[in-house]
């Protein structure tokens, strides 16, 4: 029986089909507009320029350098800062004492945006590859910490009474009840944070670089080419879409269990 969302349209159009019809429309519509000479070429390309650019940047390594050199930078930050999050949250989860004595630290952290670290952590750790680690850690951490936080706090209570009335200790608990019960909640932390990491890294680079993403954009700019910063910037979007997609997958290999794999949608 087909799921009512899909109205009875096959899974093939629903997933695959239907959401690149607006994208395809979008693209069709600015190549037309292009044409007839509705946009100035030296502010806004084509989209086929943009495609001829993208070809020549591919054929020439100049994108994938700077795309590998983006991505190391953002595993290498996301690793620290999810590692972070999710220690720092089960220990508060945990305990009452932490969760009291660091709330109000955390409550003051929390909403500073992460690029406002940038200049701050560039003035402390210079222009290397530190300060950008560091901004992106800090961006992944926030989401992954309050996700791991409210996964935990949302444990069900039931469960814990069973463990203690079985005189499990701590590590068998943490094990076997909390860890399986905040996974969700850490995925949906992991996909946010990694957003927030790769958006961190372009950036800081945007600032602060000599190479990655961001520097190719803002090079870019200075020397007006508008079809290689599209480029840059289709391929963040692409590059972020495809780093969620493999989470989402890693997820639902992971947790079969889990109706709503990727939150929330069927």
């Amino acid at each position: 029986m087909p799921s009512p969302r899909t109205n009875g349209k096959s899974p093939l159009f629903y997933r695959l089909i239907l959401p690149l019809i607006v994208p395809a429309l979008v693209l069709a519509v600015w190549q037309v507009l292009s044409d007839k000479g509705f946009f100035r070429t030296s502010i806004l390309p084509s989209p086929l320029a943009i495609a001829r650019t993208l070809q020549s940047l591919l054929l020439s390594g100049e994108l994938l350098g700077h795309l590998k050199t983006s991505l190391l930078r953002v595993f290498e930050g996301f690793f620290i800062g999810a590692a972070l999050g999710t220690g720092l949250g089960l220990a508060m989860g945990l305990s009452r004492f932490l969760d009291r004595a660091l709330s109000l630290v955390t409550g003051l952290l929390r909403p500073i945006p992460t690029i406002a670290w940038i200049p701050v952590l560039i003035l402390w750790m210079g222009i290397d590859e530190g300060s950008k680690v560091t901004v992106i850690a800090v961006g992944s951490f926030w989401p992954v910490f309050m996700n791991v936080l409210q996964g935990v706090k949302g444990t069900d209570p039931k469960y814990l009474e069973v463990a203690k009335l079985l005189e499990k200790n701590r590590w068998v608990v943490l094990t076997r009840v909390v860890l399986p019960s905040i996974l969700p909640s850490l995925f949906t932390g992991l996909r946010v944070g990694l957003g927030i990491a790769w958006a961190s890294v372009v950036g800081a680079e945007l600032i602060a670089a000599s190479s990655g993403i961001g520097y190719m954009i803002m090079y870019a700019r200075e020397v007006s080419q508008p079809d290689v910063m599209l480029v840059g910037v289709v391929t963040i979007g692409l590059t972020g879409l495809l780093m969620d997609f493999l989470v989402v997958r890693l997820e639902q290999r992971l947790l079969k269990w889990n109706p709503h794999p990727e939150g929330g949608r069927a």
